[in-house]
């Protein structure tokens, strides 16, 4: 028996297959017929090859031009008009706002919006992203008001930012930790011999702390610690935050990080590393450090919304100062000298994965909001 029409936004298609597309496959399971909506990219074909009905939308990375931004809204808009859903999930800042907006003028009986961070208007303090930050927080308000909604956190930050602003009701609100992971392809094993490695995993953006942990590998460089430091990853021309490929050759060529570029078997990346870093400004809860703990390897993260929330502090990882490449030396050197410590993080990682950050575990809260939303269609 159907339990009715499903429609998922999502501004990237590779980010719908990393993050989300266990979720869909489980709402097909469960009867749903499941649409799923994405700006343009290579994994479209992964999308339509799962079965889903894909339809692609001008969903831009950067928003800077108002027509543009226009026409991507009148496009969901259009969509939801065309194809009807019963239900609808928004994940990512701009199919939130535009969704939530359009889901409203066309009675879309039920609404999930999955906040999965804020964004990096959330981050900046200068008066134009304050400016910004404003007209954002006017559109969130928009978006999230519709009485059969339910909104999605991965962390208390965020809710506490929209909740305490009366930009939505609590009532509306729950909390899941992350996006999940597969406990079976990311397992524990043993840290390997040889050269010490430590990587950062992310999109290469300044807000990621990636600067921050260029300084970091040249201060441990500097203090005679032997370790390799390596970027997996690659720059994201779209945002503003972008690393450029110039500024990544130069310190490739200065001898102080490797560039890794992407990779599709991250797994494998933290079989080969000893520590795992994400100085990040602010985050949701970021997928690669429940992967890290599942892998049985120790993190060294910042003190923010989303990053803190994923790990134990001092006892799957440690927490530094953002902001602070100092910092974040110190605690990388710490955890390179003391192996006993280091190793005893990773393996109390993969205990709090199994805990809380299994994708089963995760599919079945997000099909349970979906049930809870099923009478009003």
């Amino acid at each position: 028996m159907t339990s009715g029409r499903l429609l998922v936004i999502v501004n990237d298609p590779g980010f719908f297959c990393s993050h989300r597309l266990p979720i869909a496959l489980g709402a097909r399971a469960e009867g749903y017929e499941v649409h799923v909506a994405t700006g343009s990219g290579p994994e479209k074909a992964i999308i339509a090859a799962a079965g889903f009905v894909h339809h692609t939308l001008p969903i831009t990375r950067s928003g800077r031009n108002p027509f543009i931004e226009l026409f991507g809204f009148l496009s969901i808009l259009w969509l939801m008009i065309r194809i009807k859903p019963e239900l609808v999930h928004l994940v990512t800042v701009k199919p939130v706002l535009y969704g939530g907006i359009a889901a409203r003028l066309t009675r879309i009986p039920g609404v999930v919006a999955a906040v999965s961070g804020l964004g990096f208007v959330f981050v900046g303090g200068n008066a134009r992203i304050k400016l910004l930050r404003w007209f954002v927080l006017r559109l969130y308000k928009l978006a999230l008001g519709k009485p059969t909604l339910r909104v999605i956190f991965q962390n208390p930050s965020d809710r506490a930012a929209l909740v305490d602003t009366g930009i939505v009701d609590n009532k509306k609100t729950l909390m899941i930790r992350g996006s999940g992971v597969n406990l079976n392809a990311y397992r524990p094993s043993a840290e390997r011999t040889g050269s010490f490695l430590v990587v950062l995993v992310a999109r290469l953006l300044w807000d990621k702390g990636v600067g921050e942990f260029v300084e970091a590998a040249r201060l441990l460089q500097d203090r005679g610690i032997a370790a390799k430091f390596a970027l997996v990853g690659i720059p994201d021309p779209g945002n503003p935050a972008s690393v450029g490929e110039e500024q990544l050759t130069e310190w490739a060529s200065q001898g102080i990080v490797e560039l890794w570029g992407f990779r599709d078997d991250i797994e494998n990346v933290f079989a080969a590393a000893h520590i795992v870093a994400l100085p990040s400004y602010r985050e949701g809860l970021p997928k690669v450090l429940i992967e890290a703990a599942a892998c049985g390897r120790a993190v060294v993260t910042t003190d923010v919304p989303g990053c803190r929330d994923a790990i134990e502090p001092n006892v799957t990882g440690l927490l530094i100062p953002p902001h602070d490449p100092v910092a974040l030396a110190d605690a990388i050197q710490c955890l390179l000298e003391d192996t006993p410590m280091r190793q005893a993080m990773g393996r109390a990682g993969r205990d709090l994965a199994e805990r809380e950050f299994s994708i089963d575990k995760v599919i079945d809260a997000h099909l349970a909001i979906y049930r809870s939303l099923s009478w009003h269609a």
